[in-house]
């Protein structure tokens, strides 16, 4: 059922990289479905959001009413809501101590030249969160408040028509007061359109992602990754626990039909028990359907023969979560230069760090850890420079400025500058 690619006949990286690009390529239909969807909801607003909804959702209430809110937290249980506390409070924990980084800059040059660079959080963001994960929400939405944003409005699709009042339950323990019902792209294209907000976080499907692409750079940012479908990479060897590693094969393959498992080994042996022990998890799996639909379509066991292979197999996937469960994980992980999350060892399970480790769960997928990184308080603020020039400073820095000016054929600039340094003899 898993694909199995062989580094023997010395083309294994070139035929990885081909698997690789077959999931990482655009479905033309879904780039011109999700820019329909998002051309309609601009042109129409609520009344499109509202056809869209009902269309692929059967959703016929995007506003929630207070009252319902209230009452869906009521009854949501007990044990539930310490586990999202206890979650919450290690996510602040972590995520505070990136506070430290935003230090105001500040240079003072002998010429009494100021320069500044300051941190600002944005003003707001718009927060996708897949209908049953509240961890998910805690994780955008937690970095966000601690950065200083002042308004987050959340969109997140019912799952069989009803909502979920652990994610409402984490949205008041944060403070969020704007609620809406609403998923896929039509949901992107509101929080753009409709609610107006600044910047779009958080992981969906390939509609939500394109979306986001879609719209990133031109009305509003979204991160600086791409958060698609899970993944995960896992590399073990002949002393690896089986369990260990066939159930976080399974664990990441339940989310999604296109999600993406990857098993890293030398031993041939294993990947026989590990395919073997798959089938009998999936047997029992309540999400067997779709998980079975992401192995096939998307797992991968790869055999290598040696080390070498290992870490440029691994960098050239630039796996979402990567789980080193081998006992020497330390050699490795020195040399991962592309990864989201990077789990050590045998009692390191990548879905714990999903919930209450602490680090952030929301991270790059489809090769993105190549250029960027996991959601952190980065990602809800600004950096603005801030200039202030002397009398004497801008003669000094000014006529360097103008050669350089002067070479690129920019007179205006030269004009603009001499304007500042040039003596004038007052009447």
């Amino acid at each position: 059922m898993i694909k199995i690619i062989k580094y023997g006949s010395g083309s294994g990286l070139k035929k990885l990289i081909s698997f690789l690009d077959q999931r990482r390529n655009s479905n033309s239909t879904d780039v011109n479905l999700v820019n329909k969807i998002i051309n309609d909801v601009k042109k129409n607003k609520f009344k499109a959001l509202k056809k869209y909804e009902s269309k692929y959702s059967k959703n016929k209430e995007i506003i929630l009413p207070k009252k319902k809110i209230s009452n869906l937290i009521k009854h949501l249980d007990k044990d539930v809501k310490k586990a999202i506390d206890y979650a919450y409070e290690r996510i602040f924990k972590f995520h505070k101590l990136q506070v430290k980084n935003f230090k105001k800059i500040k240079l003072i040059d002998k010429y009494k030249n100021k320069l500044e660079y300051k941190t600002v959080p944005i003003d707001s963001v718009g927060v996708y969160v897949p209908g049953s994960l509240p961890s998910t929400l805690l994780m955008n939405c937690i970095p966000a408040k601690i950065a200083g944003v002042k308004r987050i409005v959340l969109a997140t699709p019912k799952i069989s028509n009803n909502l979920n009042p652990a994610v409402l339950y984490a949205a008041k323990k944060l403070g969020i007061k704007e609620i809406f019902s609403m998923g896929g792209a039509q949901a992107i294209a509101s929080l753009a359109f409709i609610q107006k907000v600044n910047k779009v976080v958080g992981p969906g499907n390939k509609f939500v992602a394109e979306a986001k692409r879609q719209l990133s750079g031109k009305i509003l940012g979204t991160e600086t990754m791409y958060a698609g479908a899970s993944e995960i990479c896992v590399l073990a060897d002949k002393n690896s626990d089986l369990s260990q590693v066939a159930t976080s094969m399974v664990s990441q393959a339940e989310h999604d039909p296109d999600s993406q498992c990857i098993l890293v080994t030398k031993d041939k042996n294993l990947i026989k028990k590990v395919s073997i022990e798959v089938k009998k998890l999936l047997s029992n799996l309540p999400r067997k359907i779709i998980a079975s639909k992401s192995l096939k379509k998307n797992g991968l066991f790869l055999l290598v023969q040696n080390d070498k292979q290992i870490i440029d197999s691994i960098n050239e996937i630039a796996p979402e979560h990567l789980e080193l469960n081998v006992k020497n994980f330390k050699k490795y992980e020195s040399q991962i230069k592309n990864a989201g999350s990077i789990c050590n060892g045998p009692y390191t399970p990548m879905s714990a760090s999903d919930y209450t480790v602490g680090t952030n769960h929301v991270l790059p997928t489809s090769g993105s850890s190549k250029f960027s990184s996991g959601l952190n308080l980065n990602e809800f603020t600004k950096k603005i420079s801030i200039v202030t020039l002397s009398k004497l400073g801008v003669e000094k820095i000014g006529n360097p400025a103008i050669t350089l000016s002067e070479f690129e054929q920019l007179h205006g600039h030269t004009q603009s500058i001499k304007s500042r340094i040039i003596r004038r003899d007052k009447n």
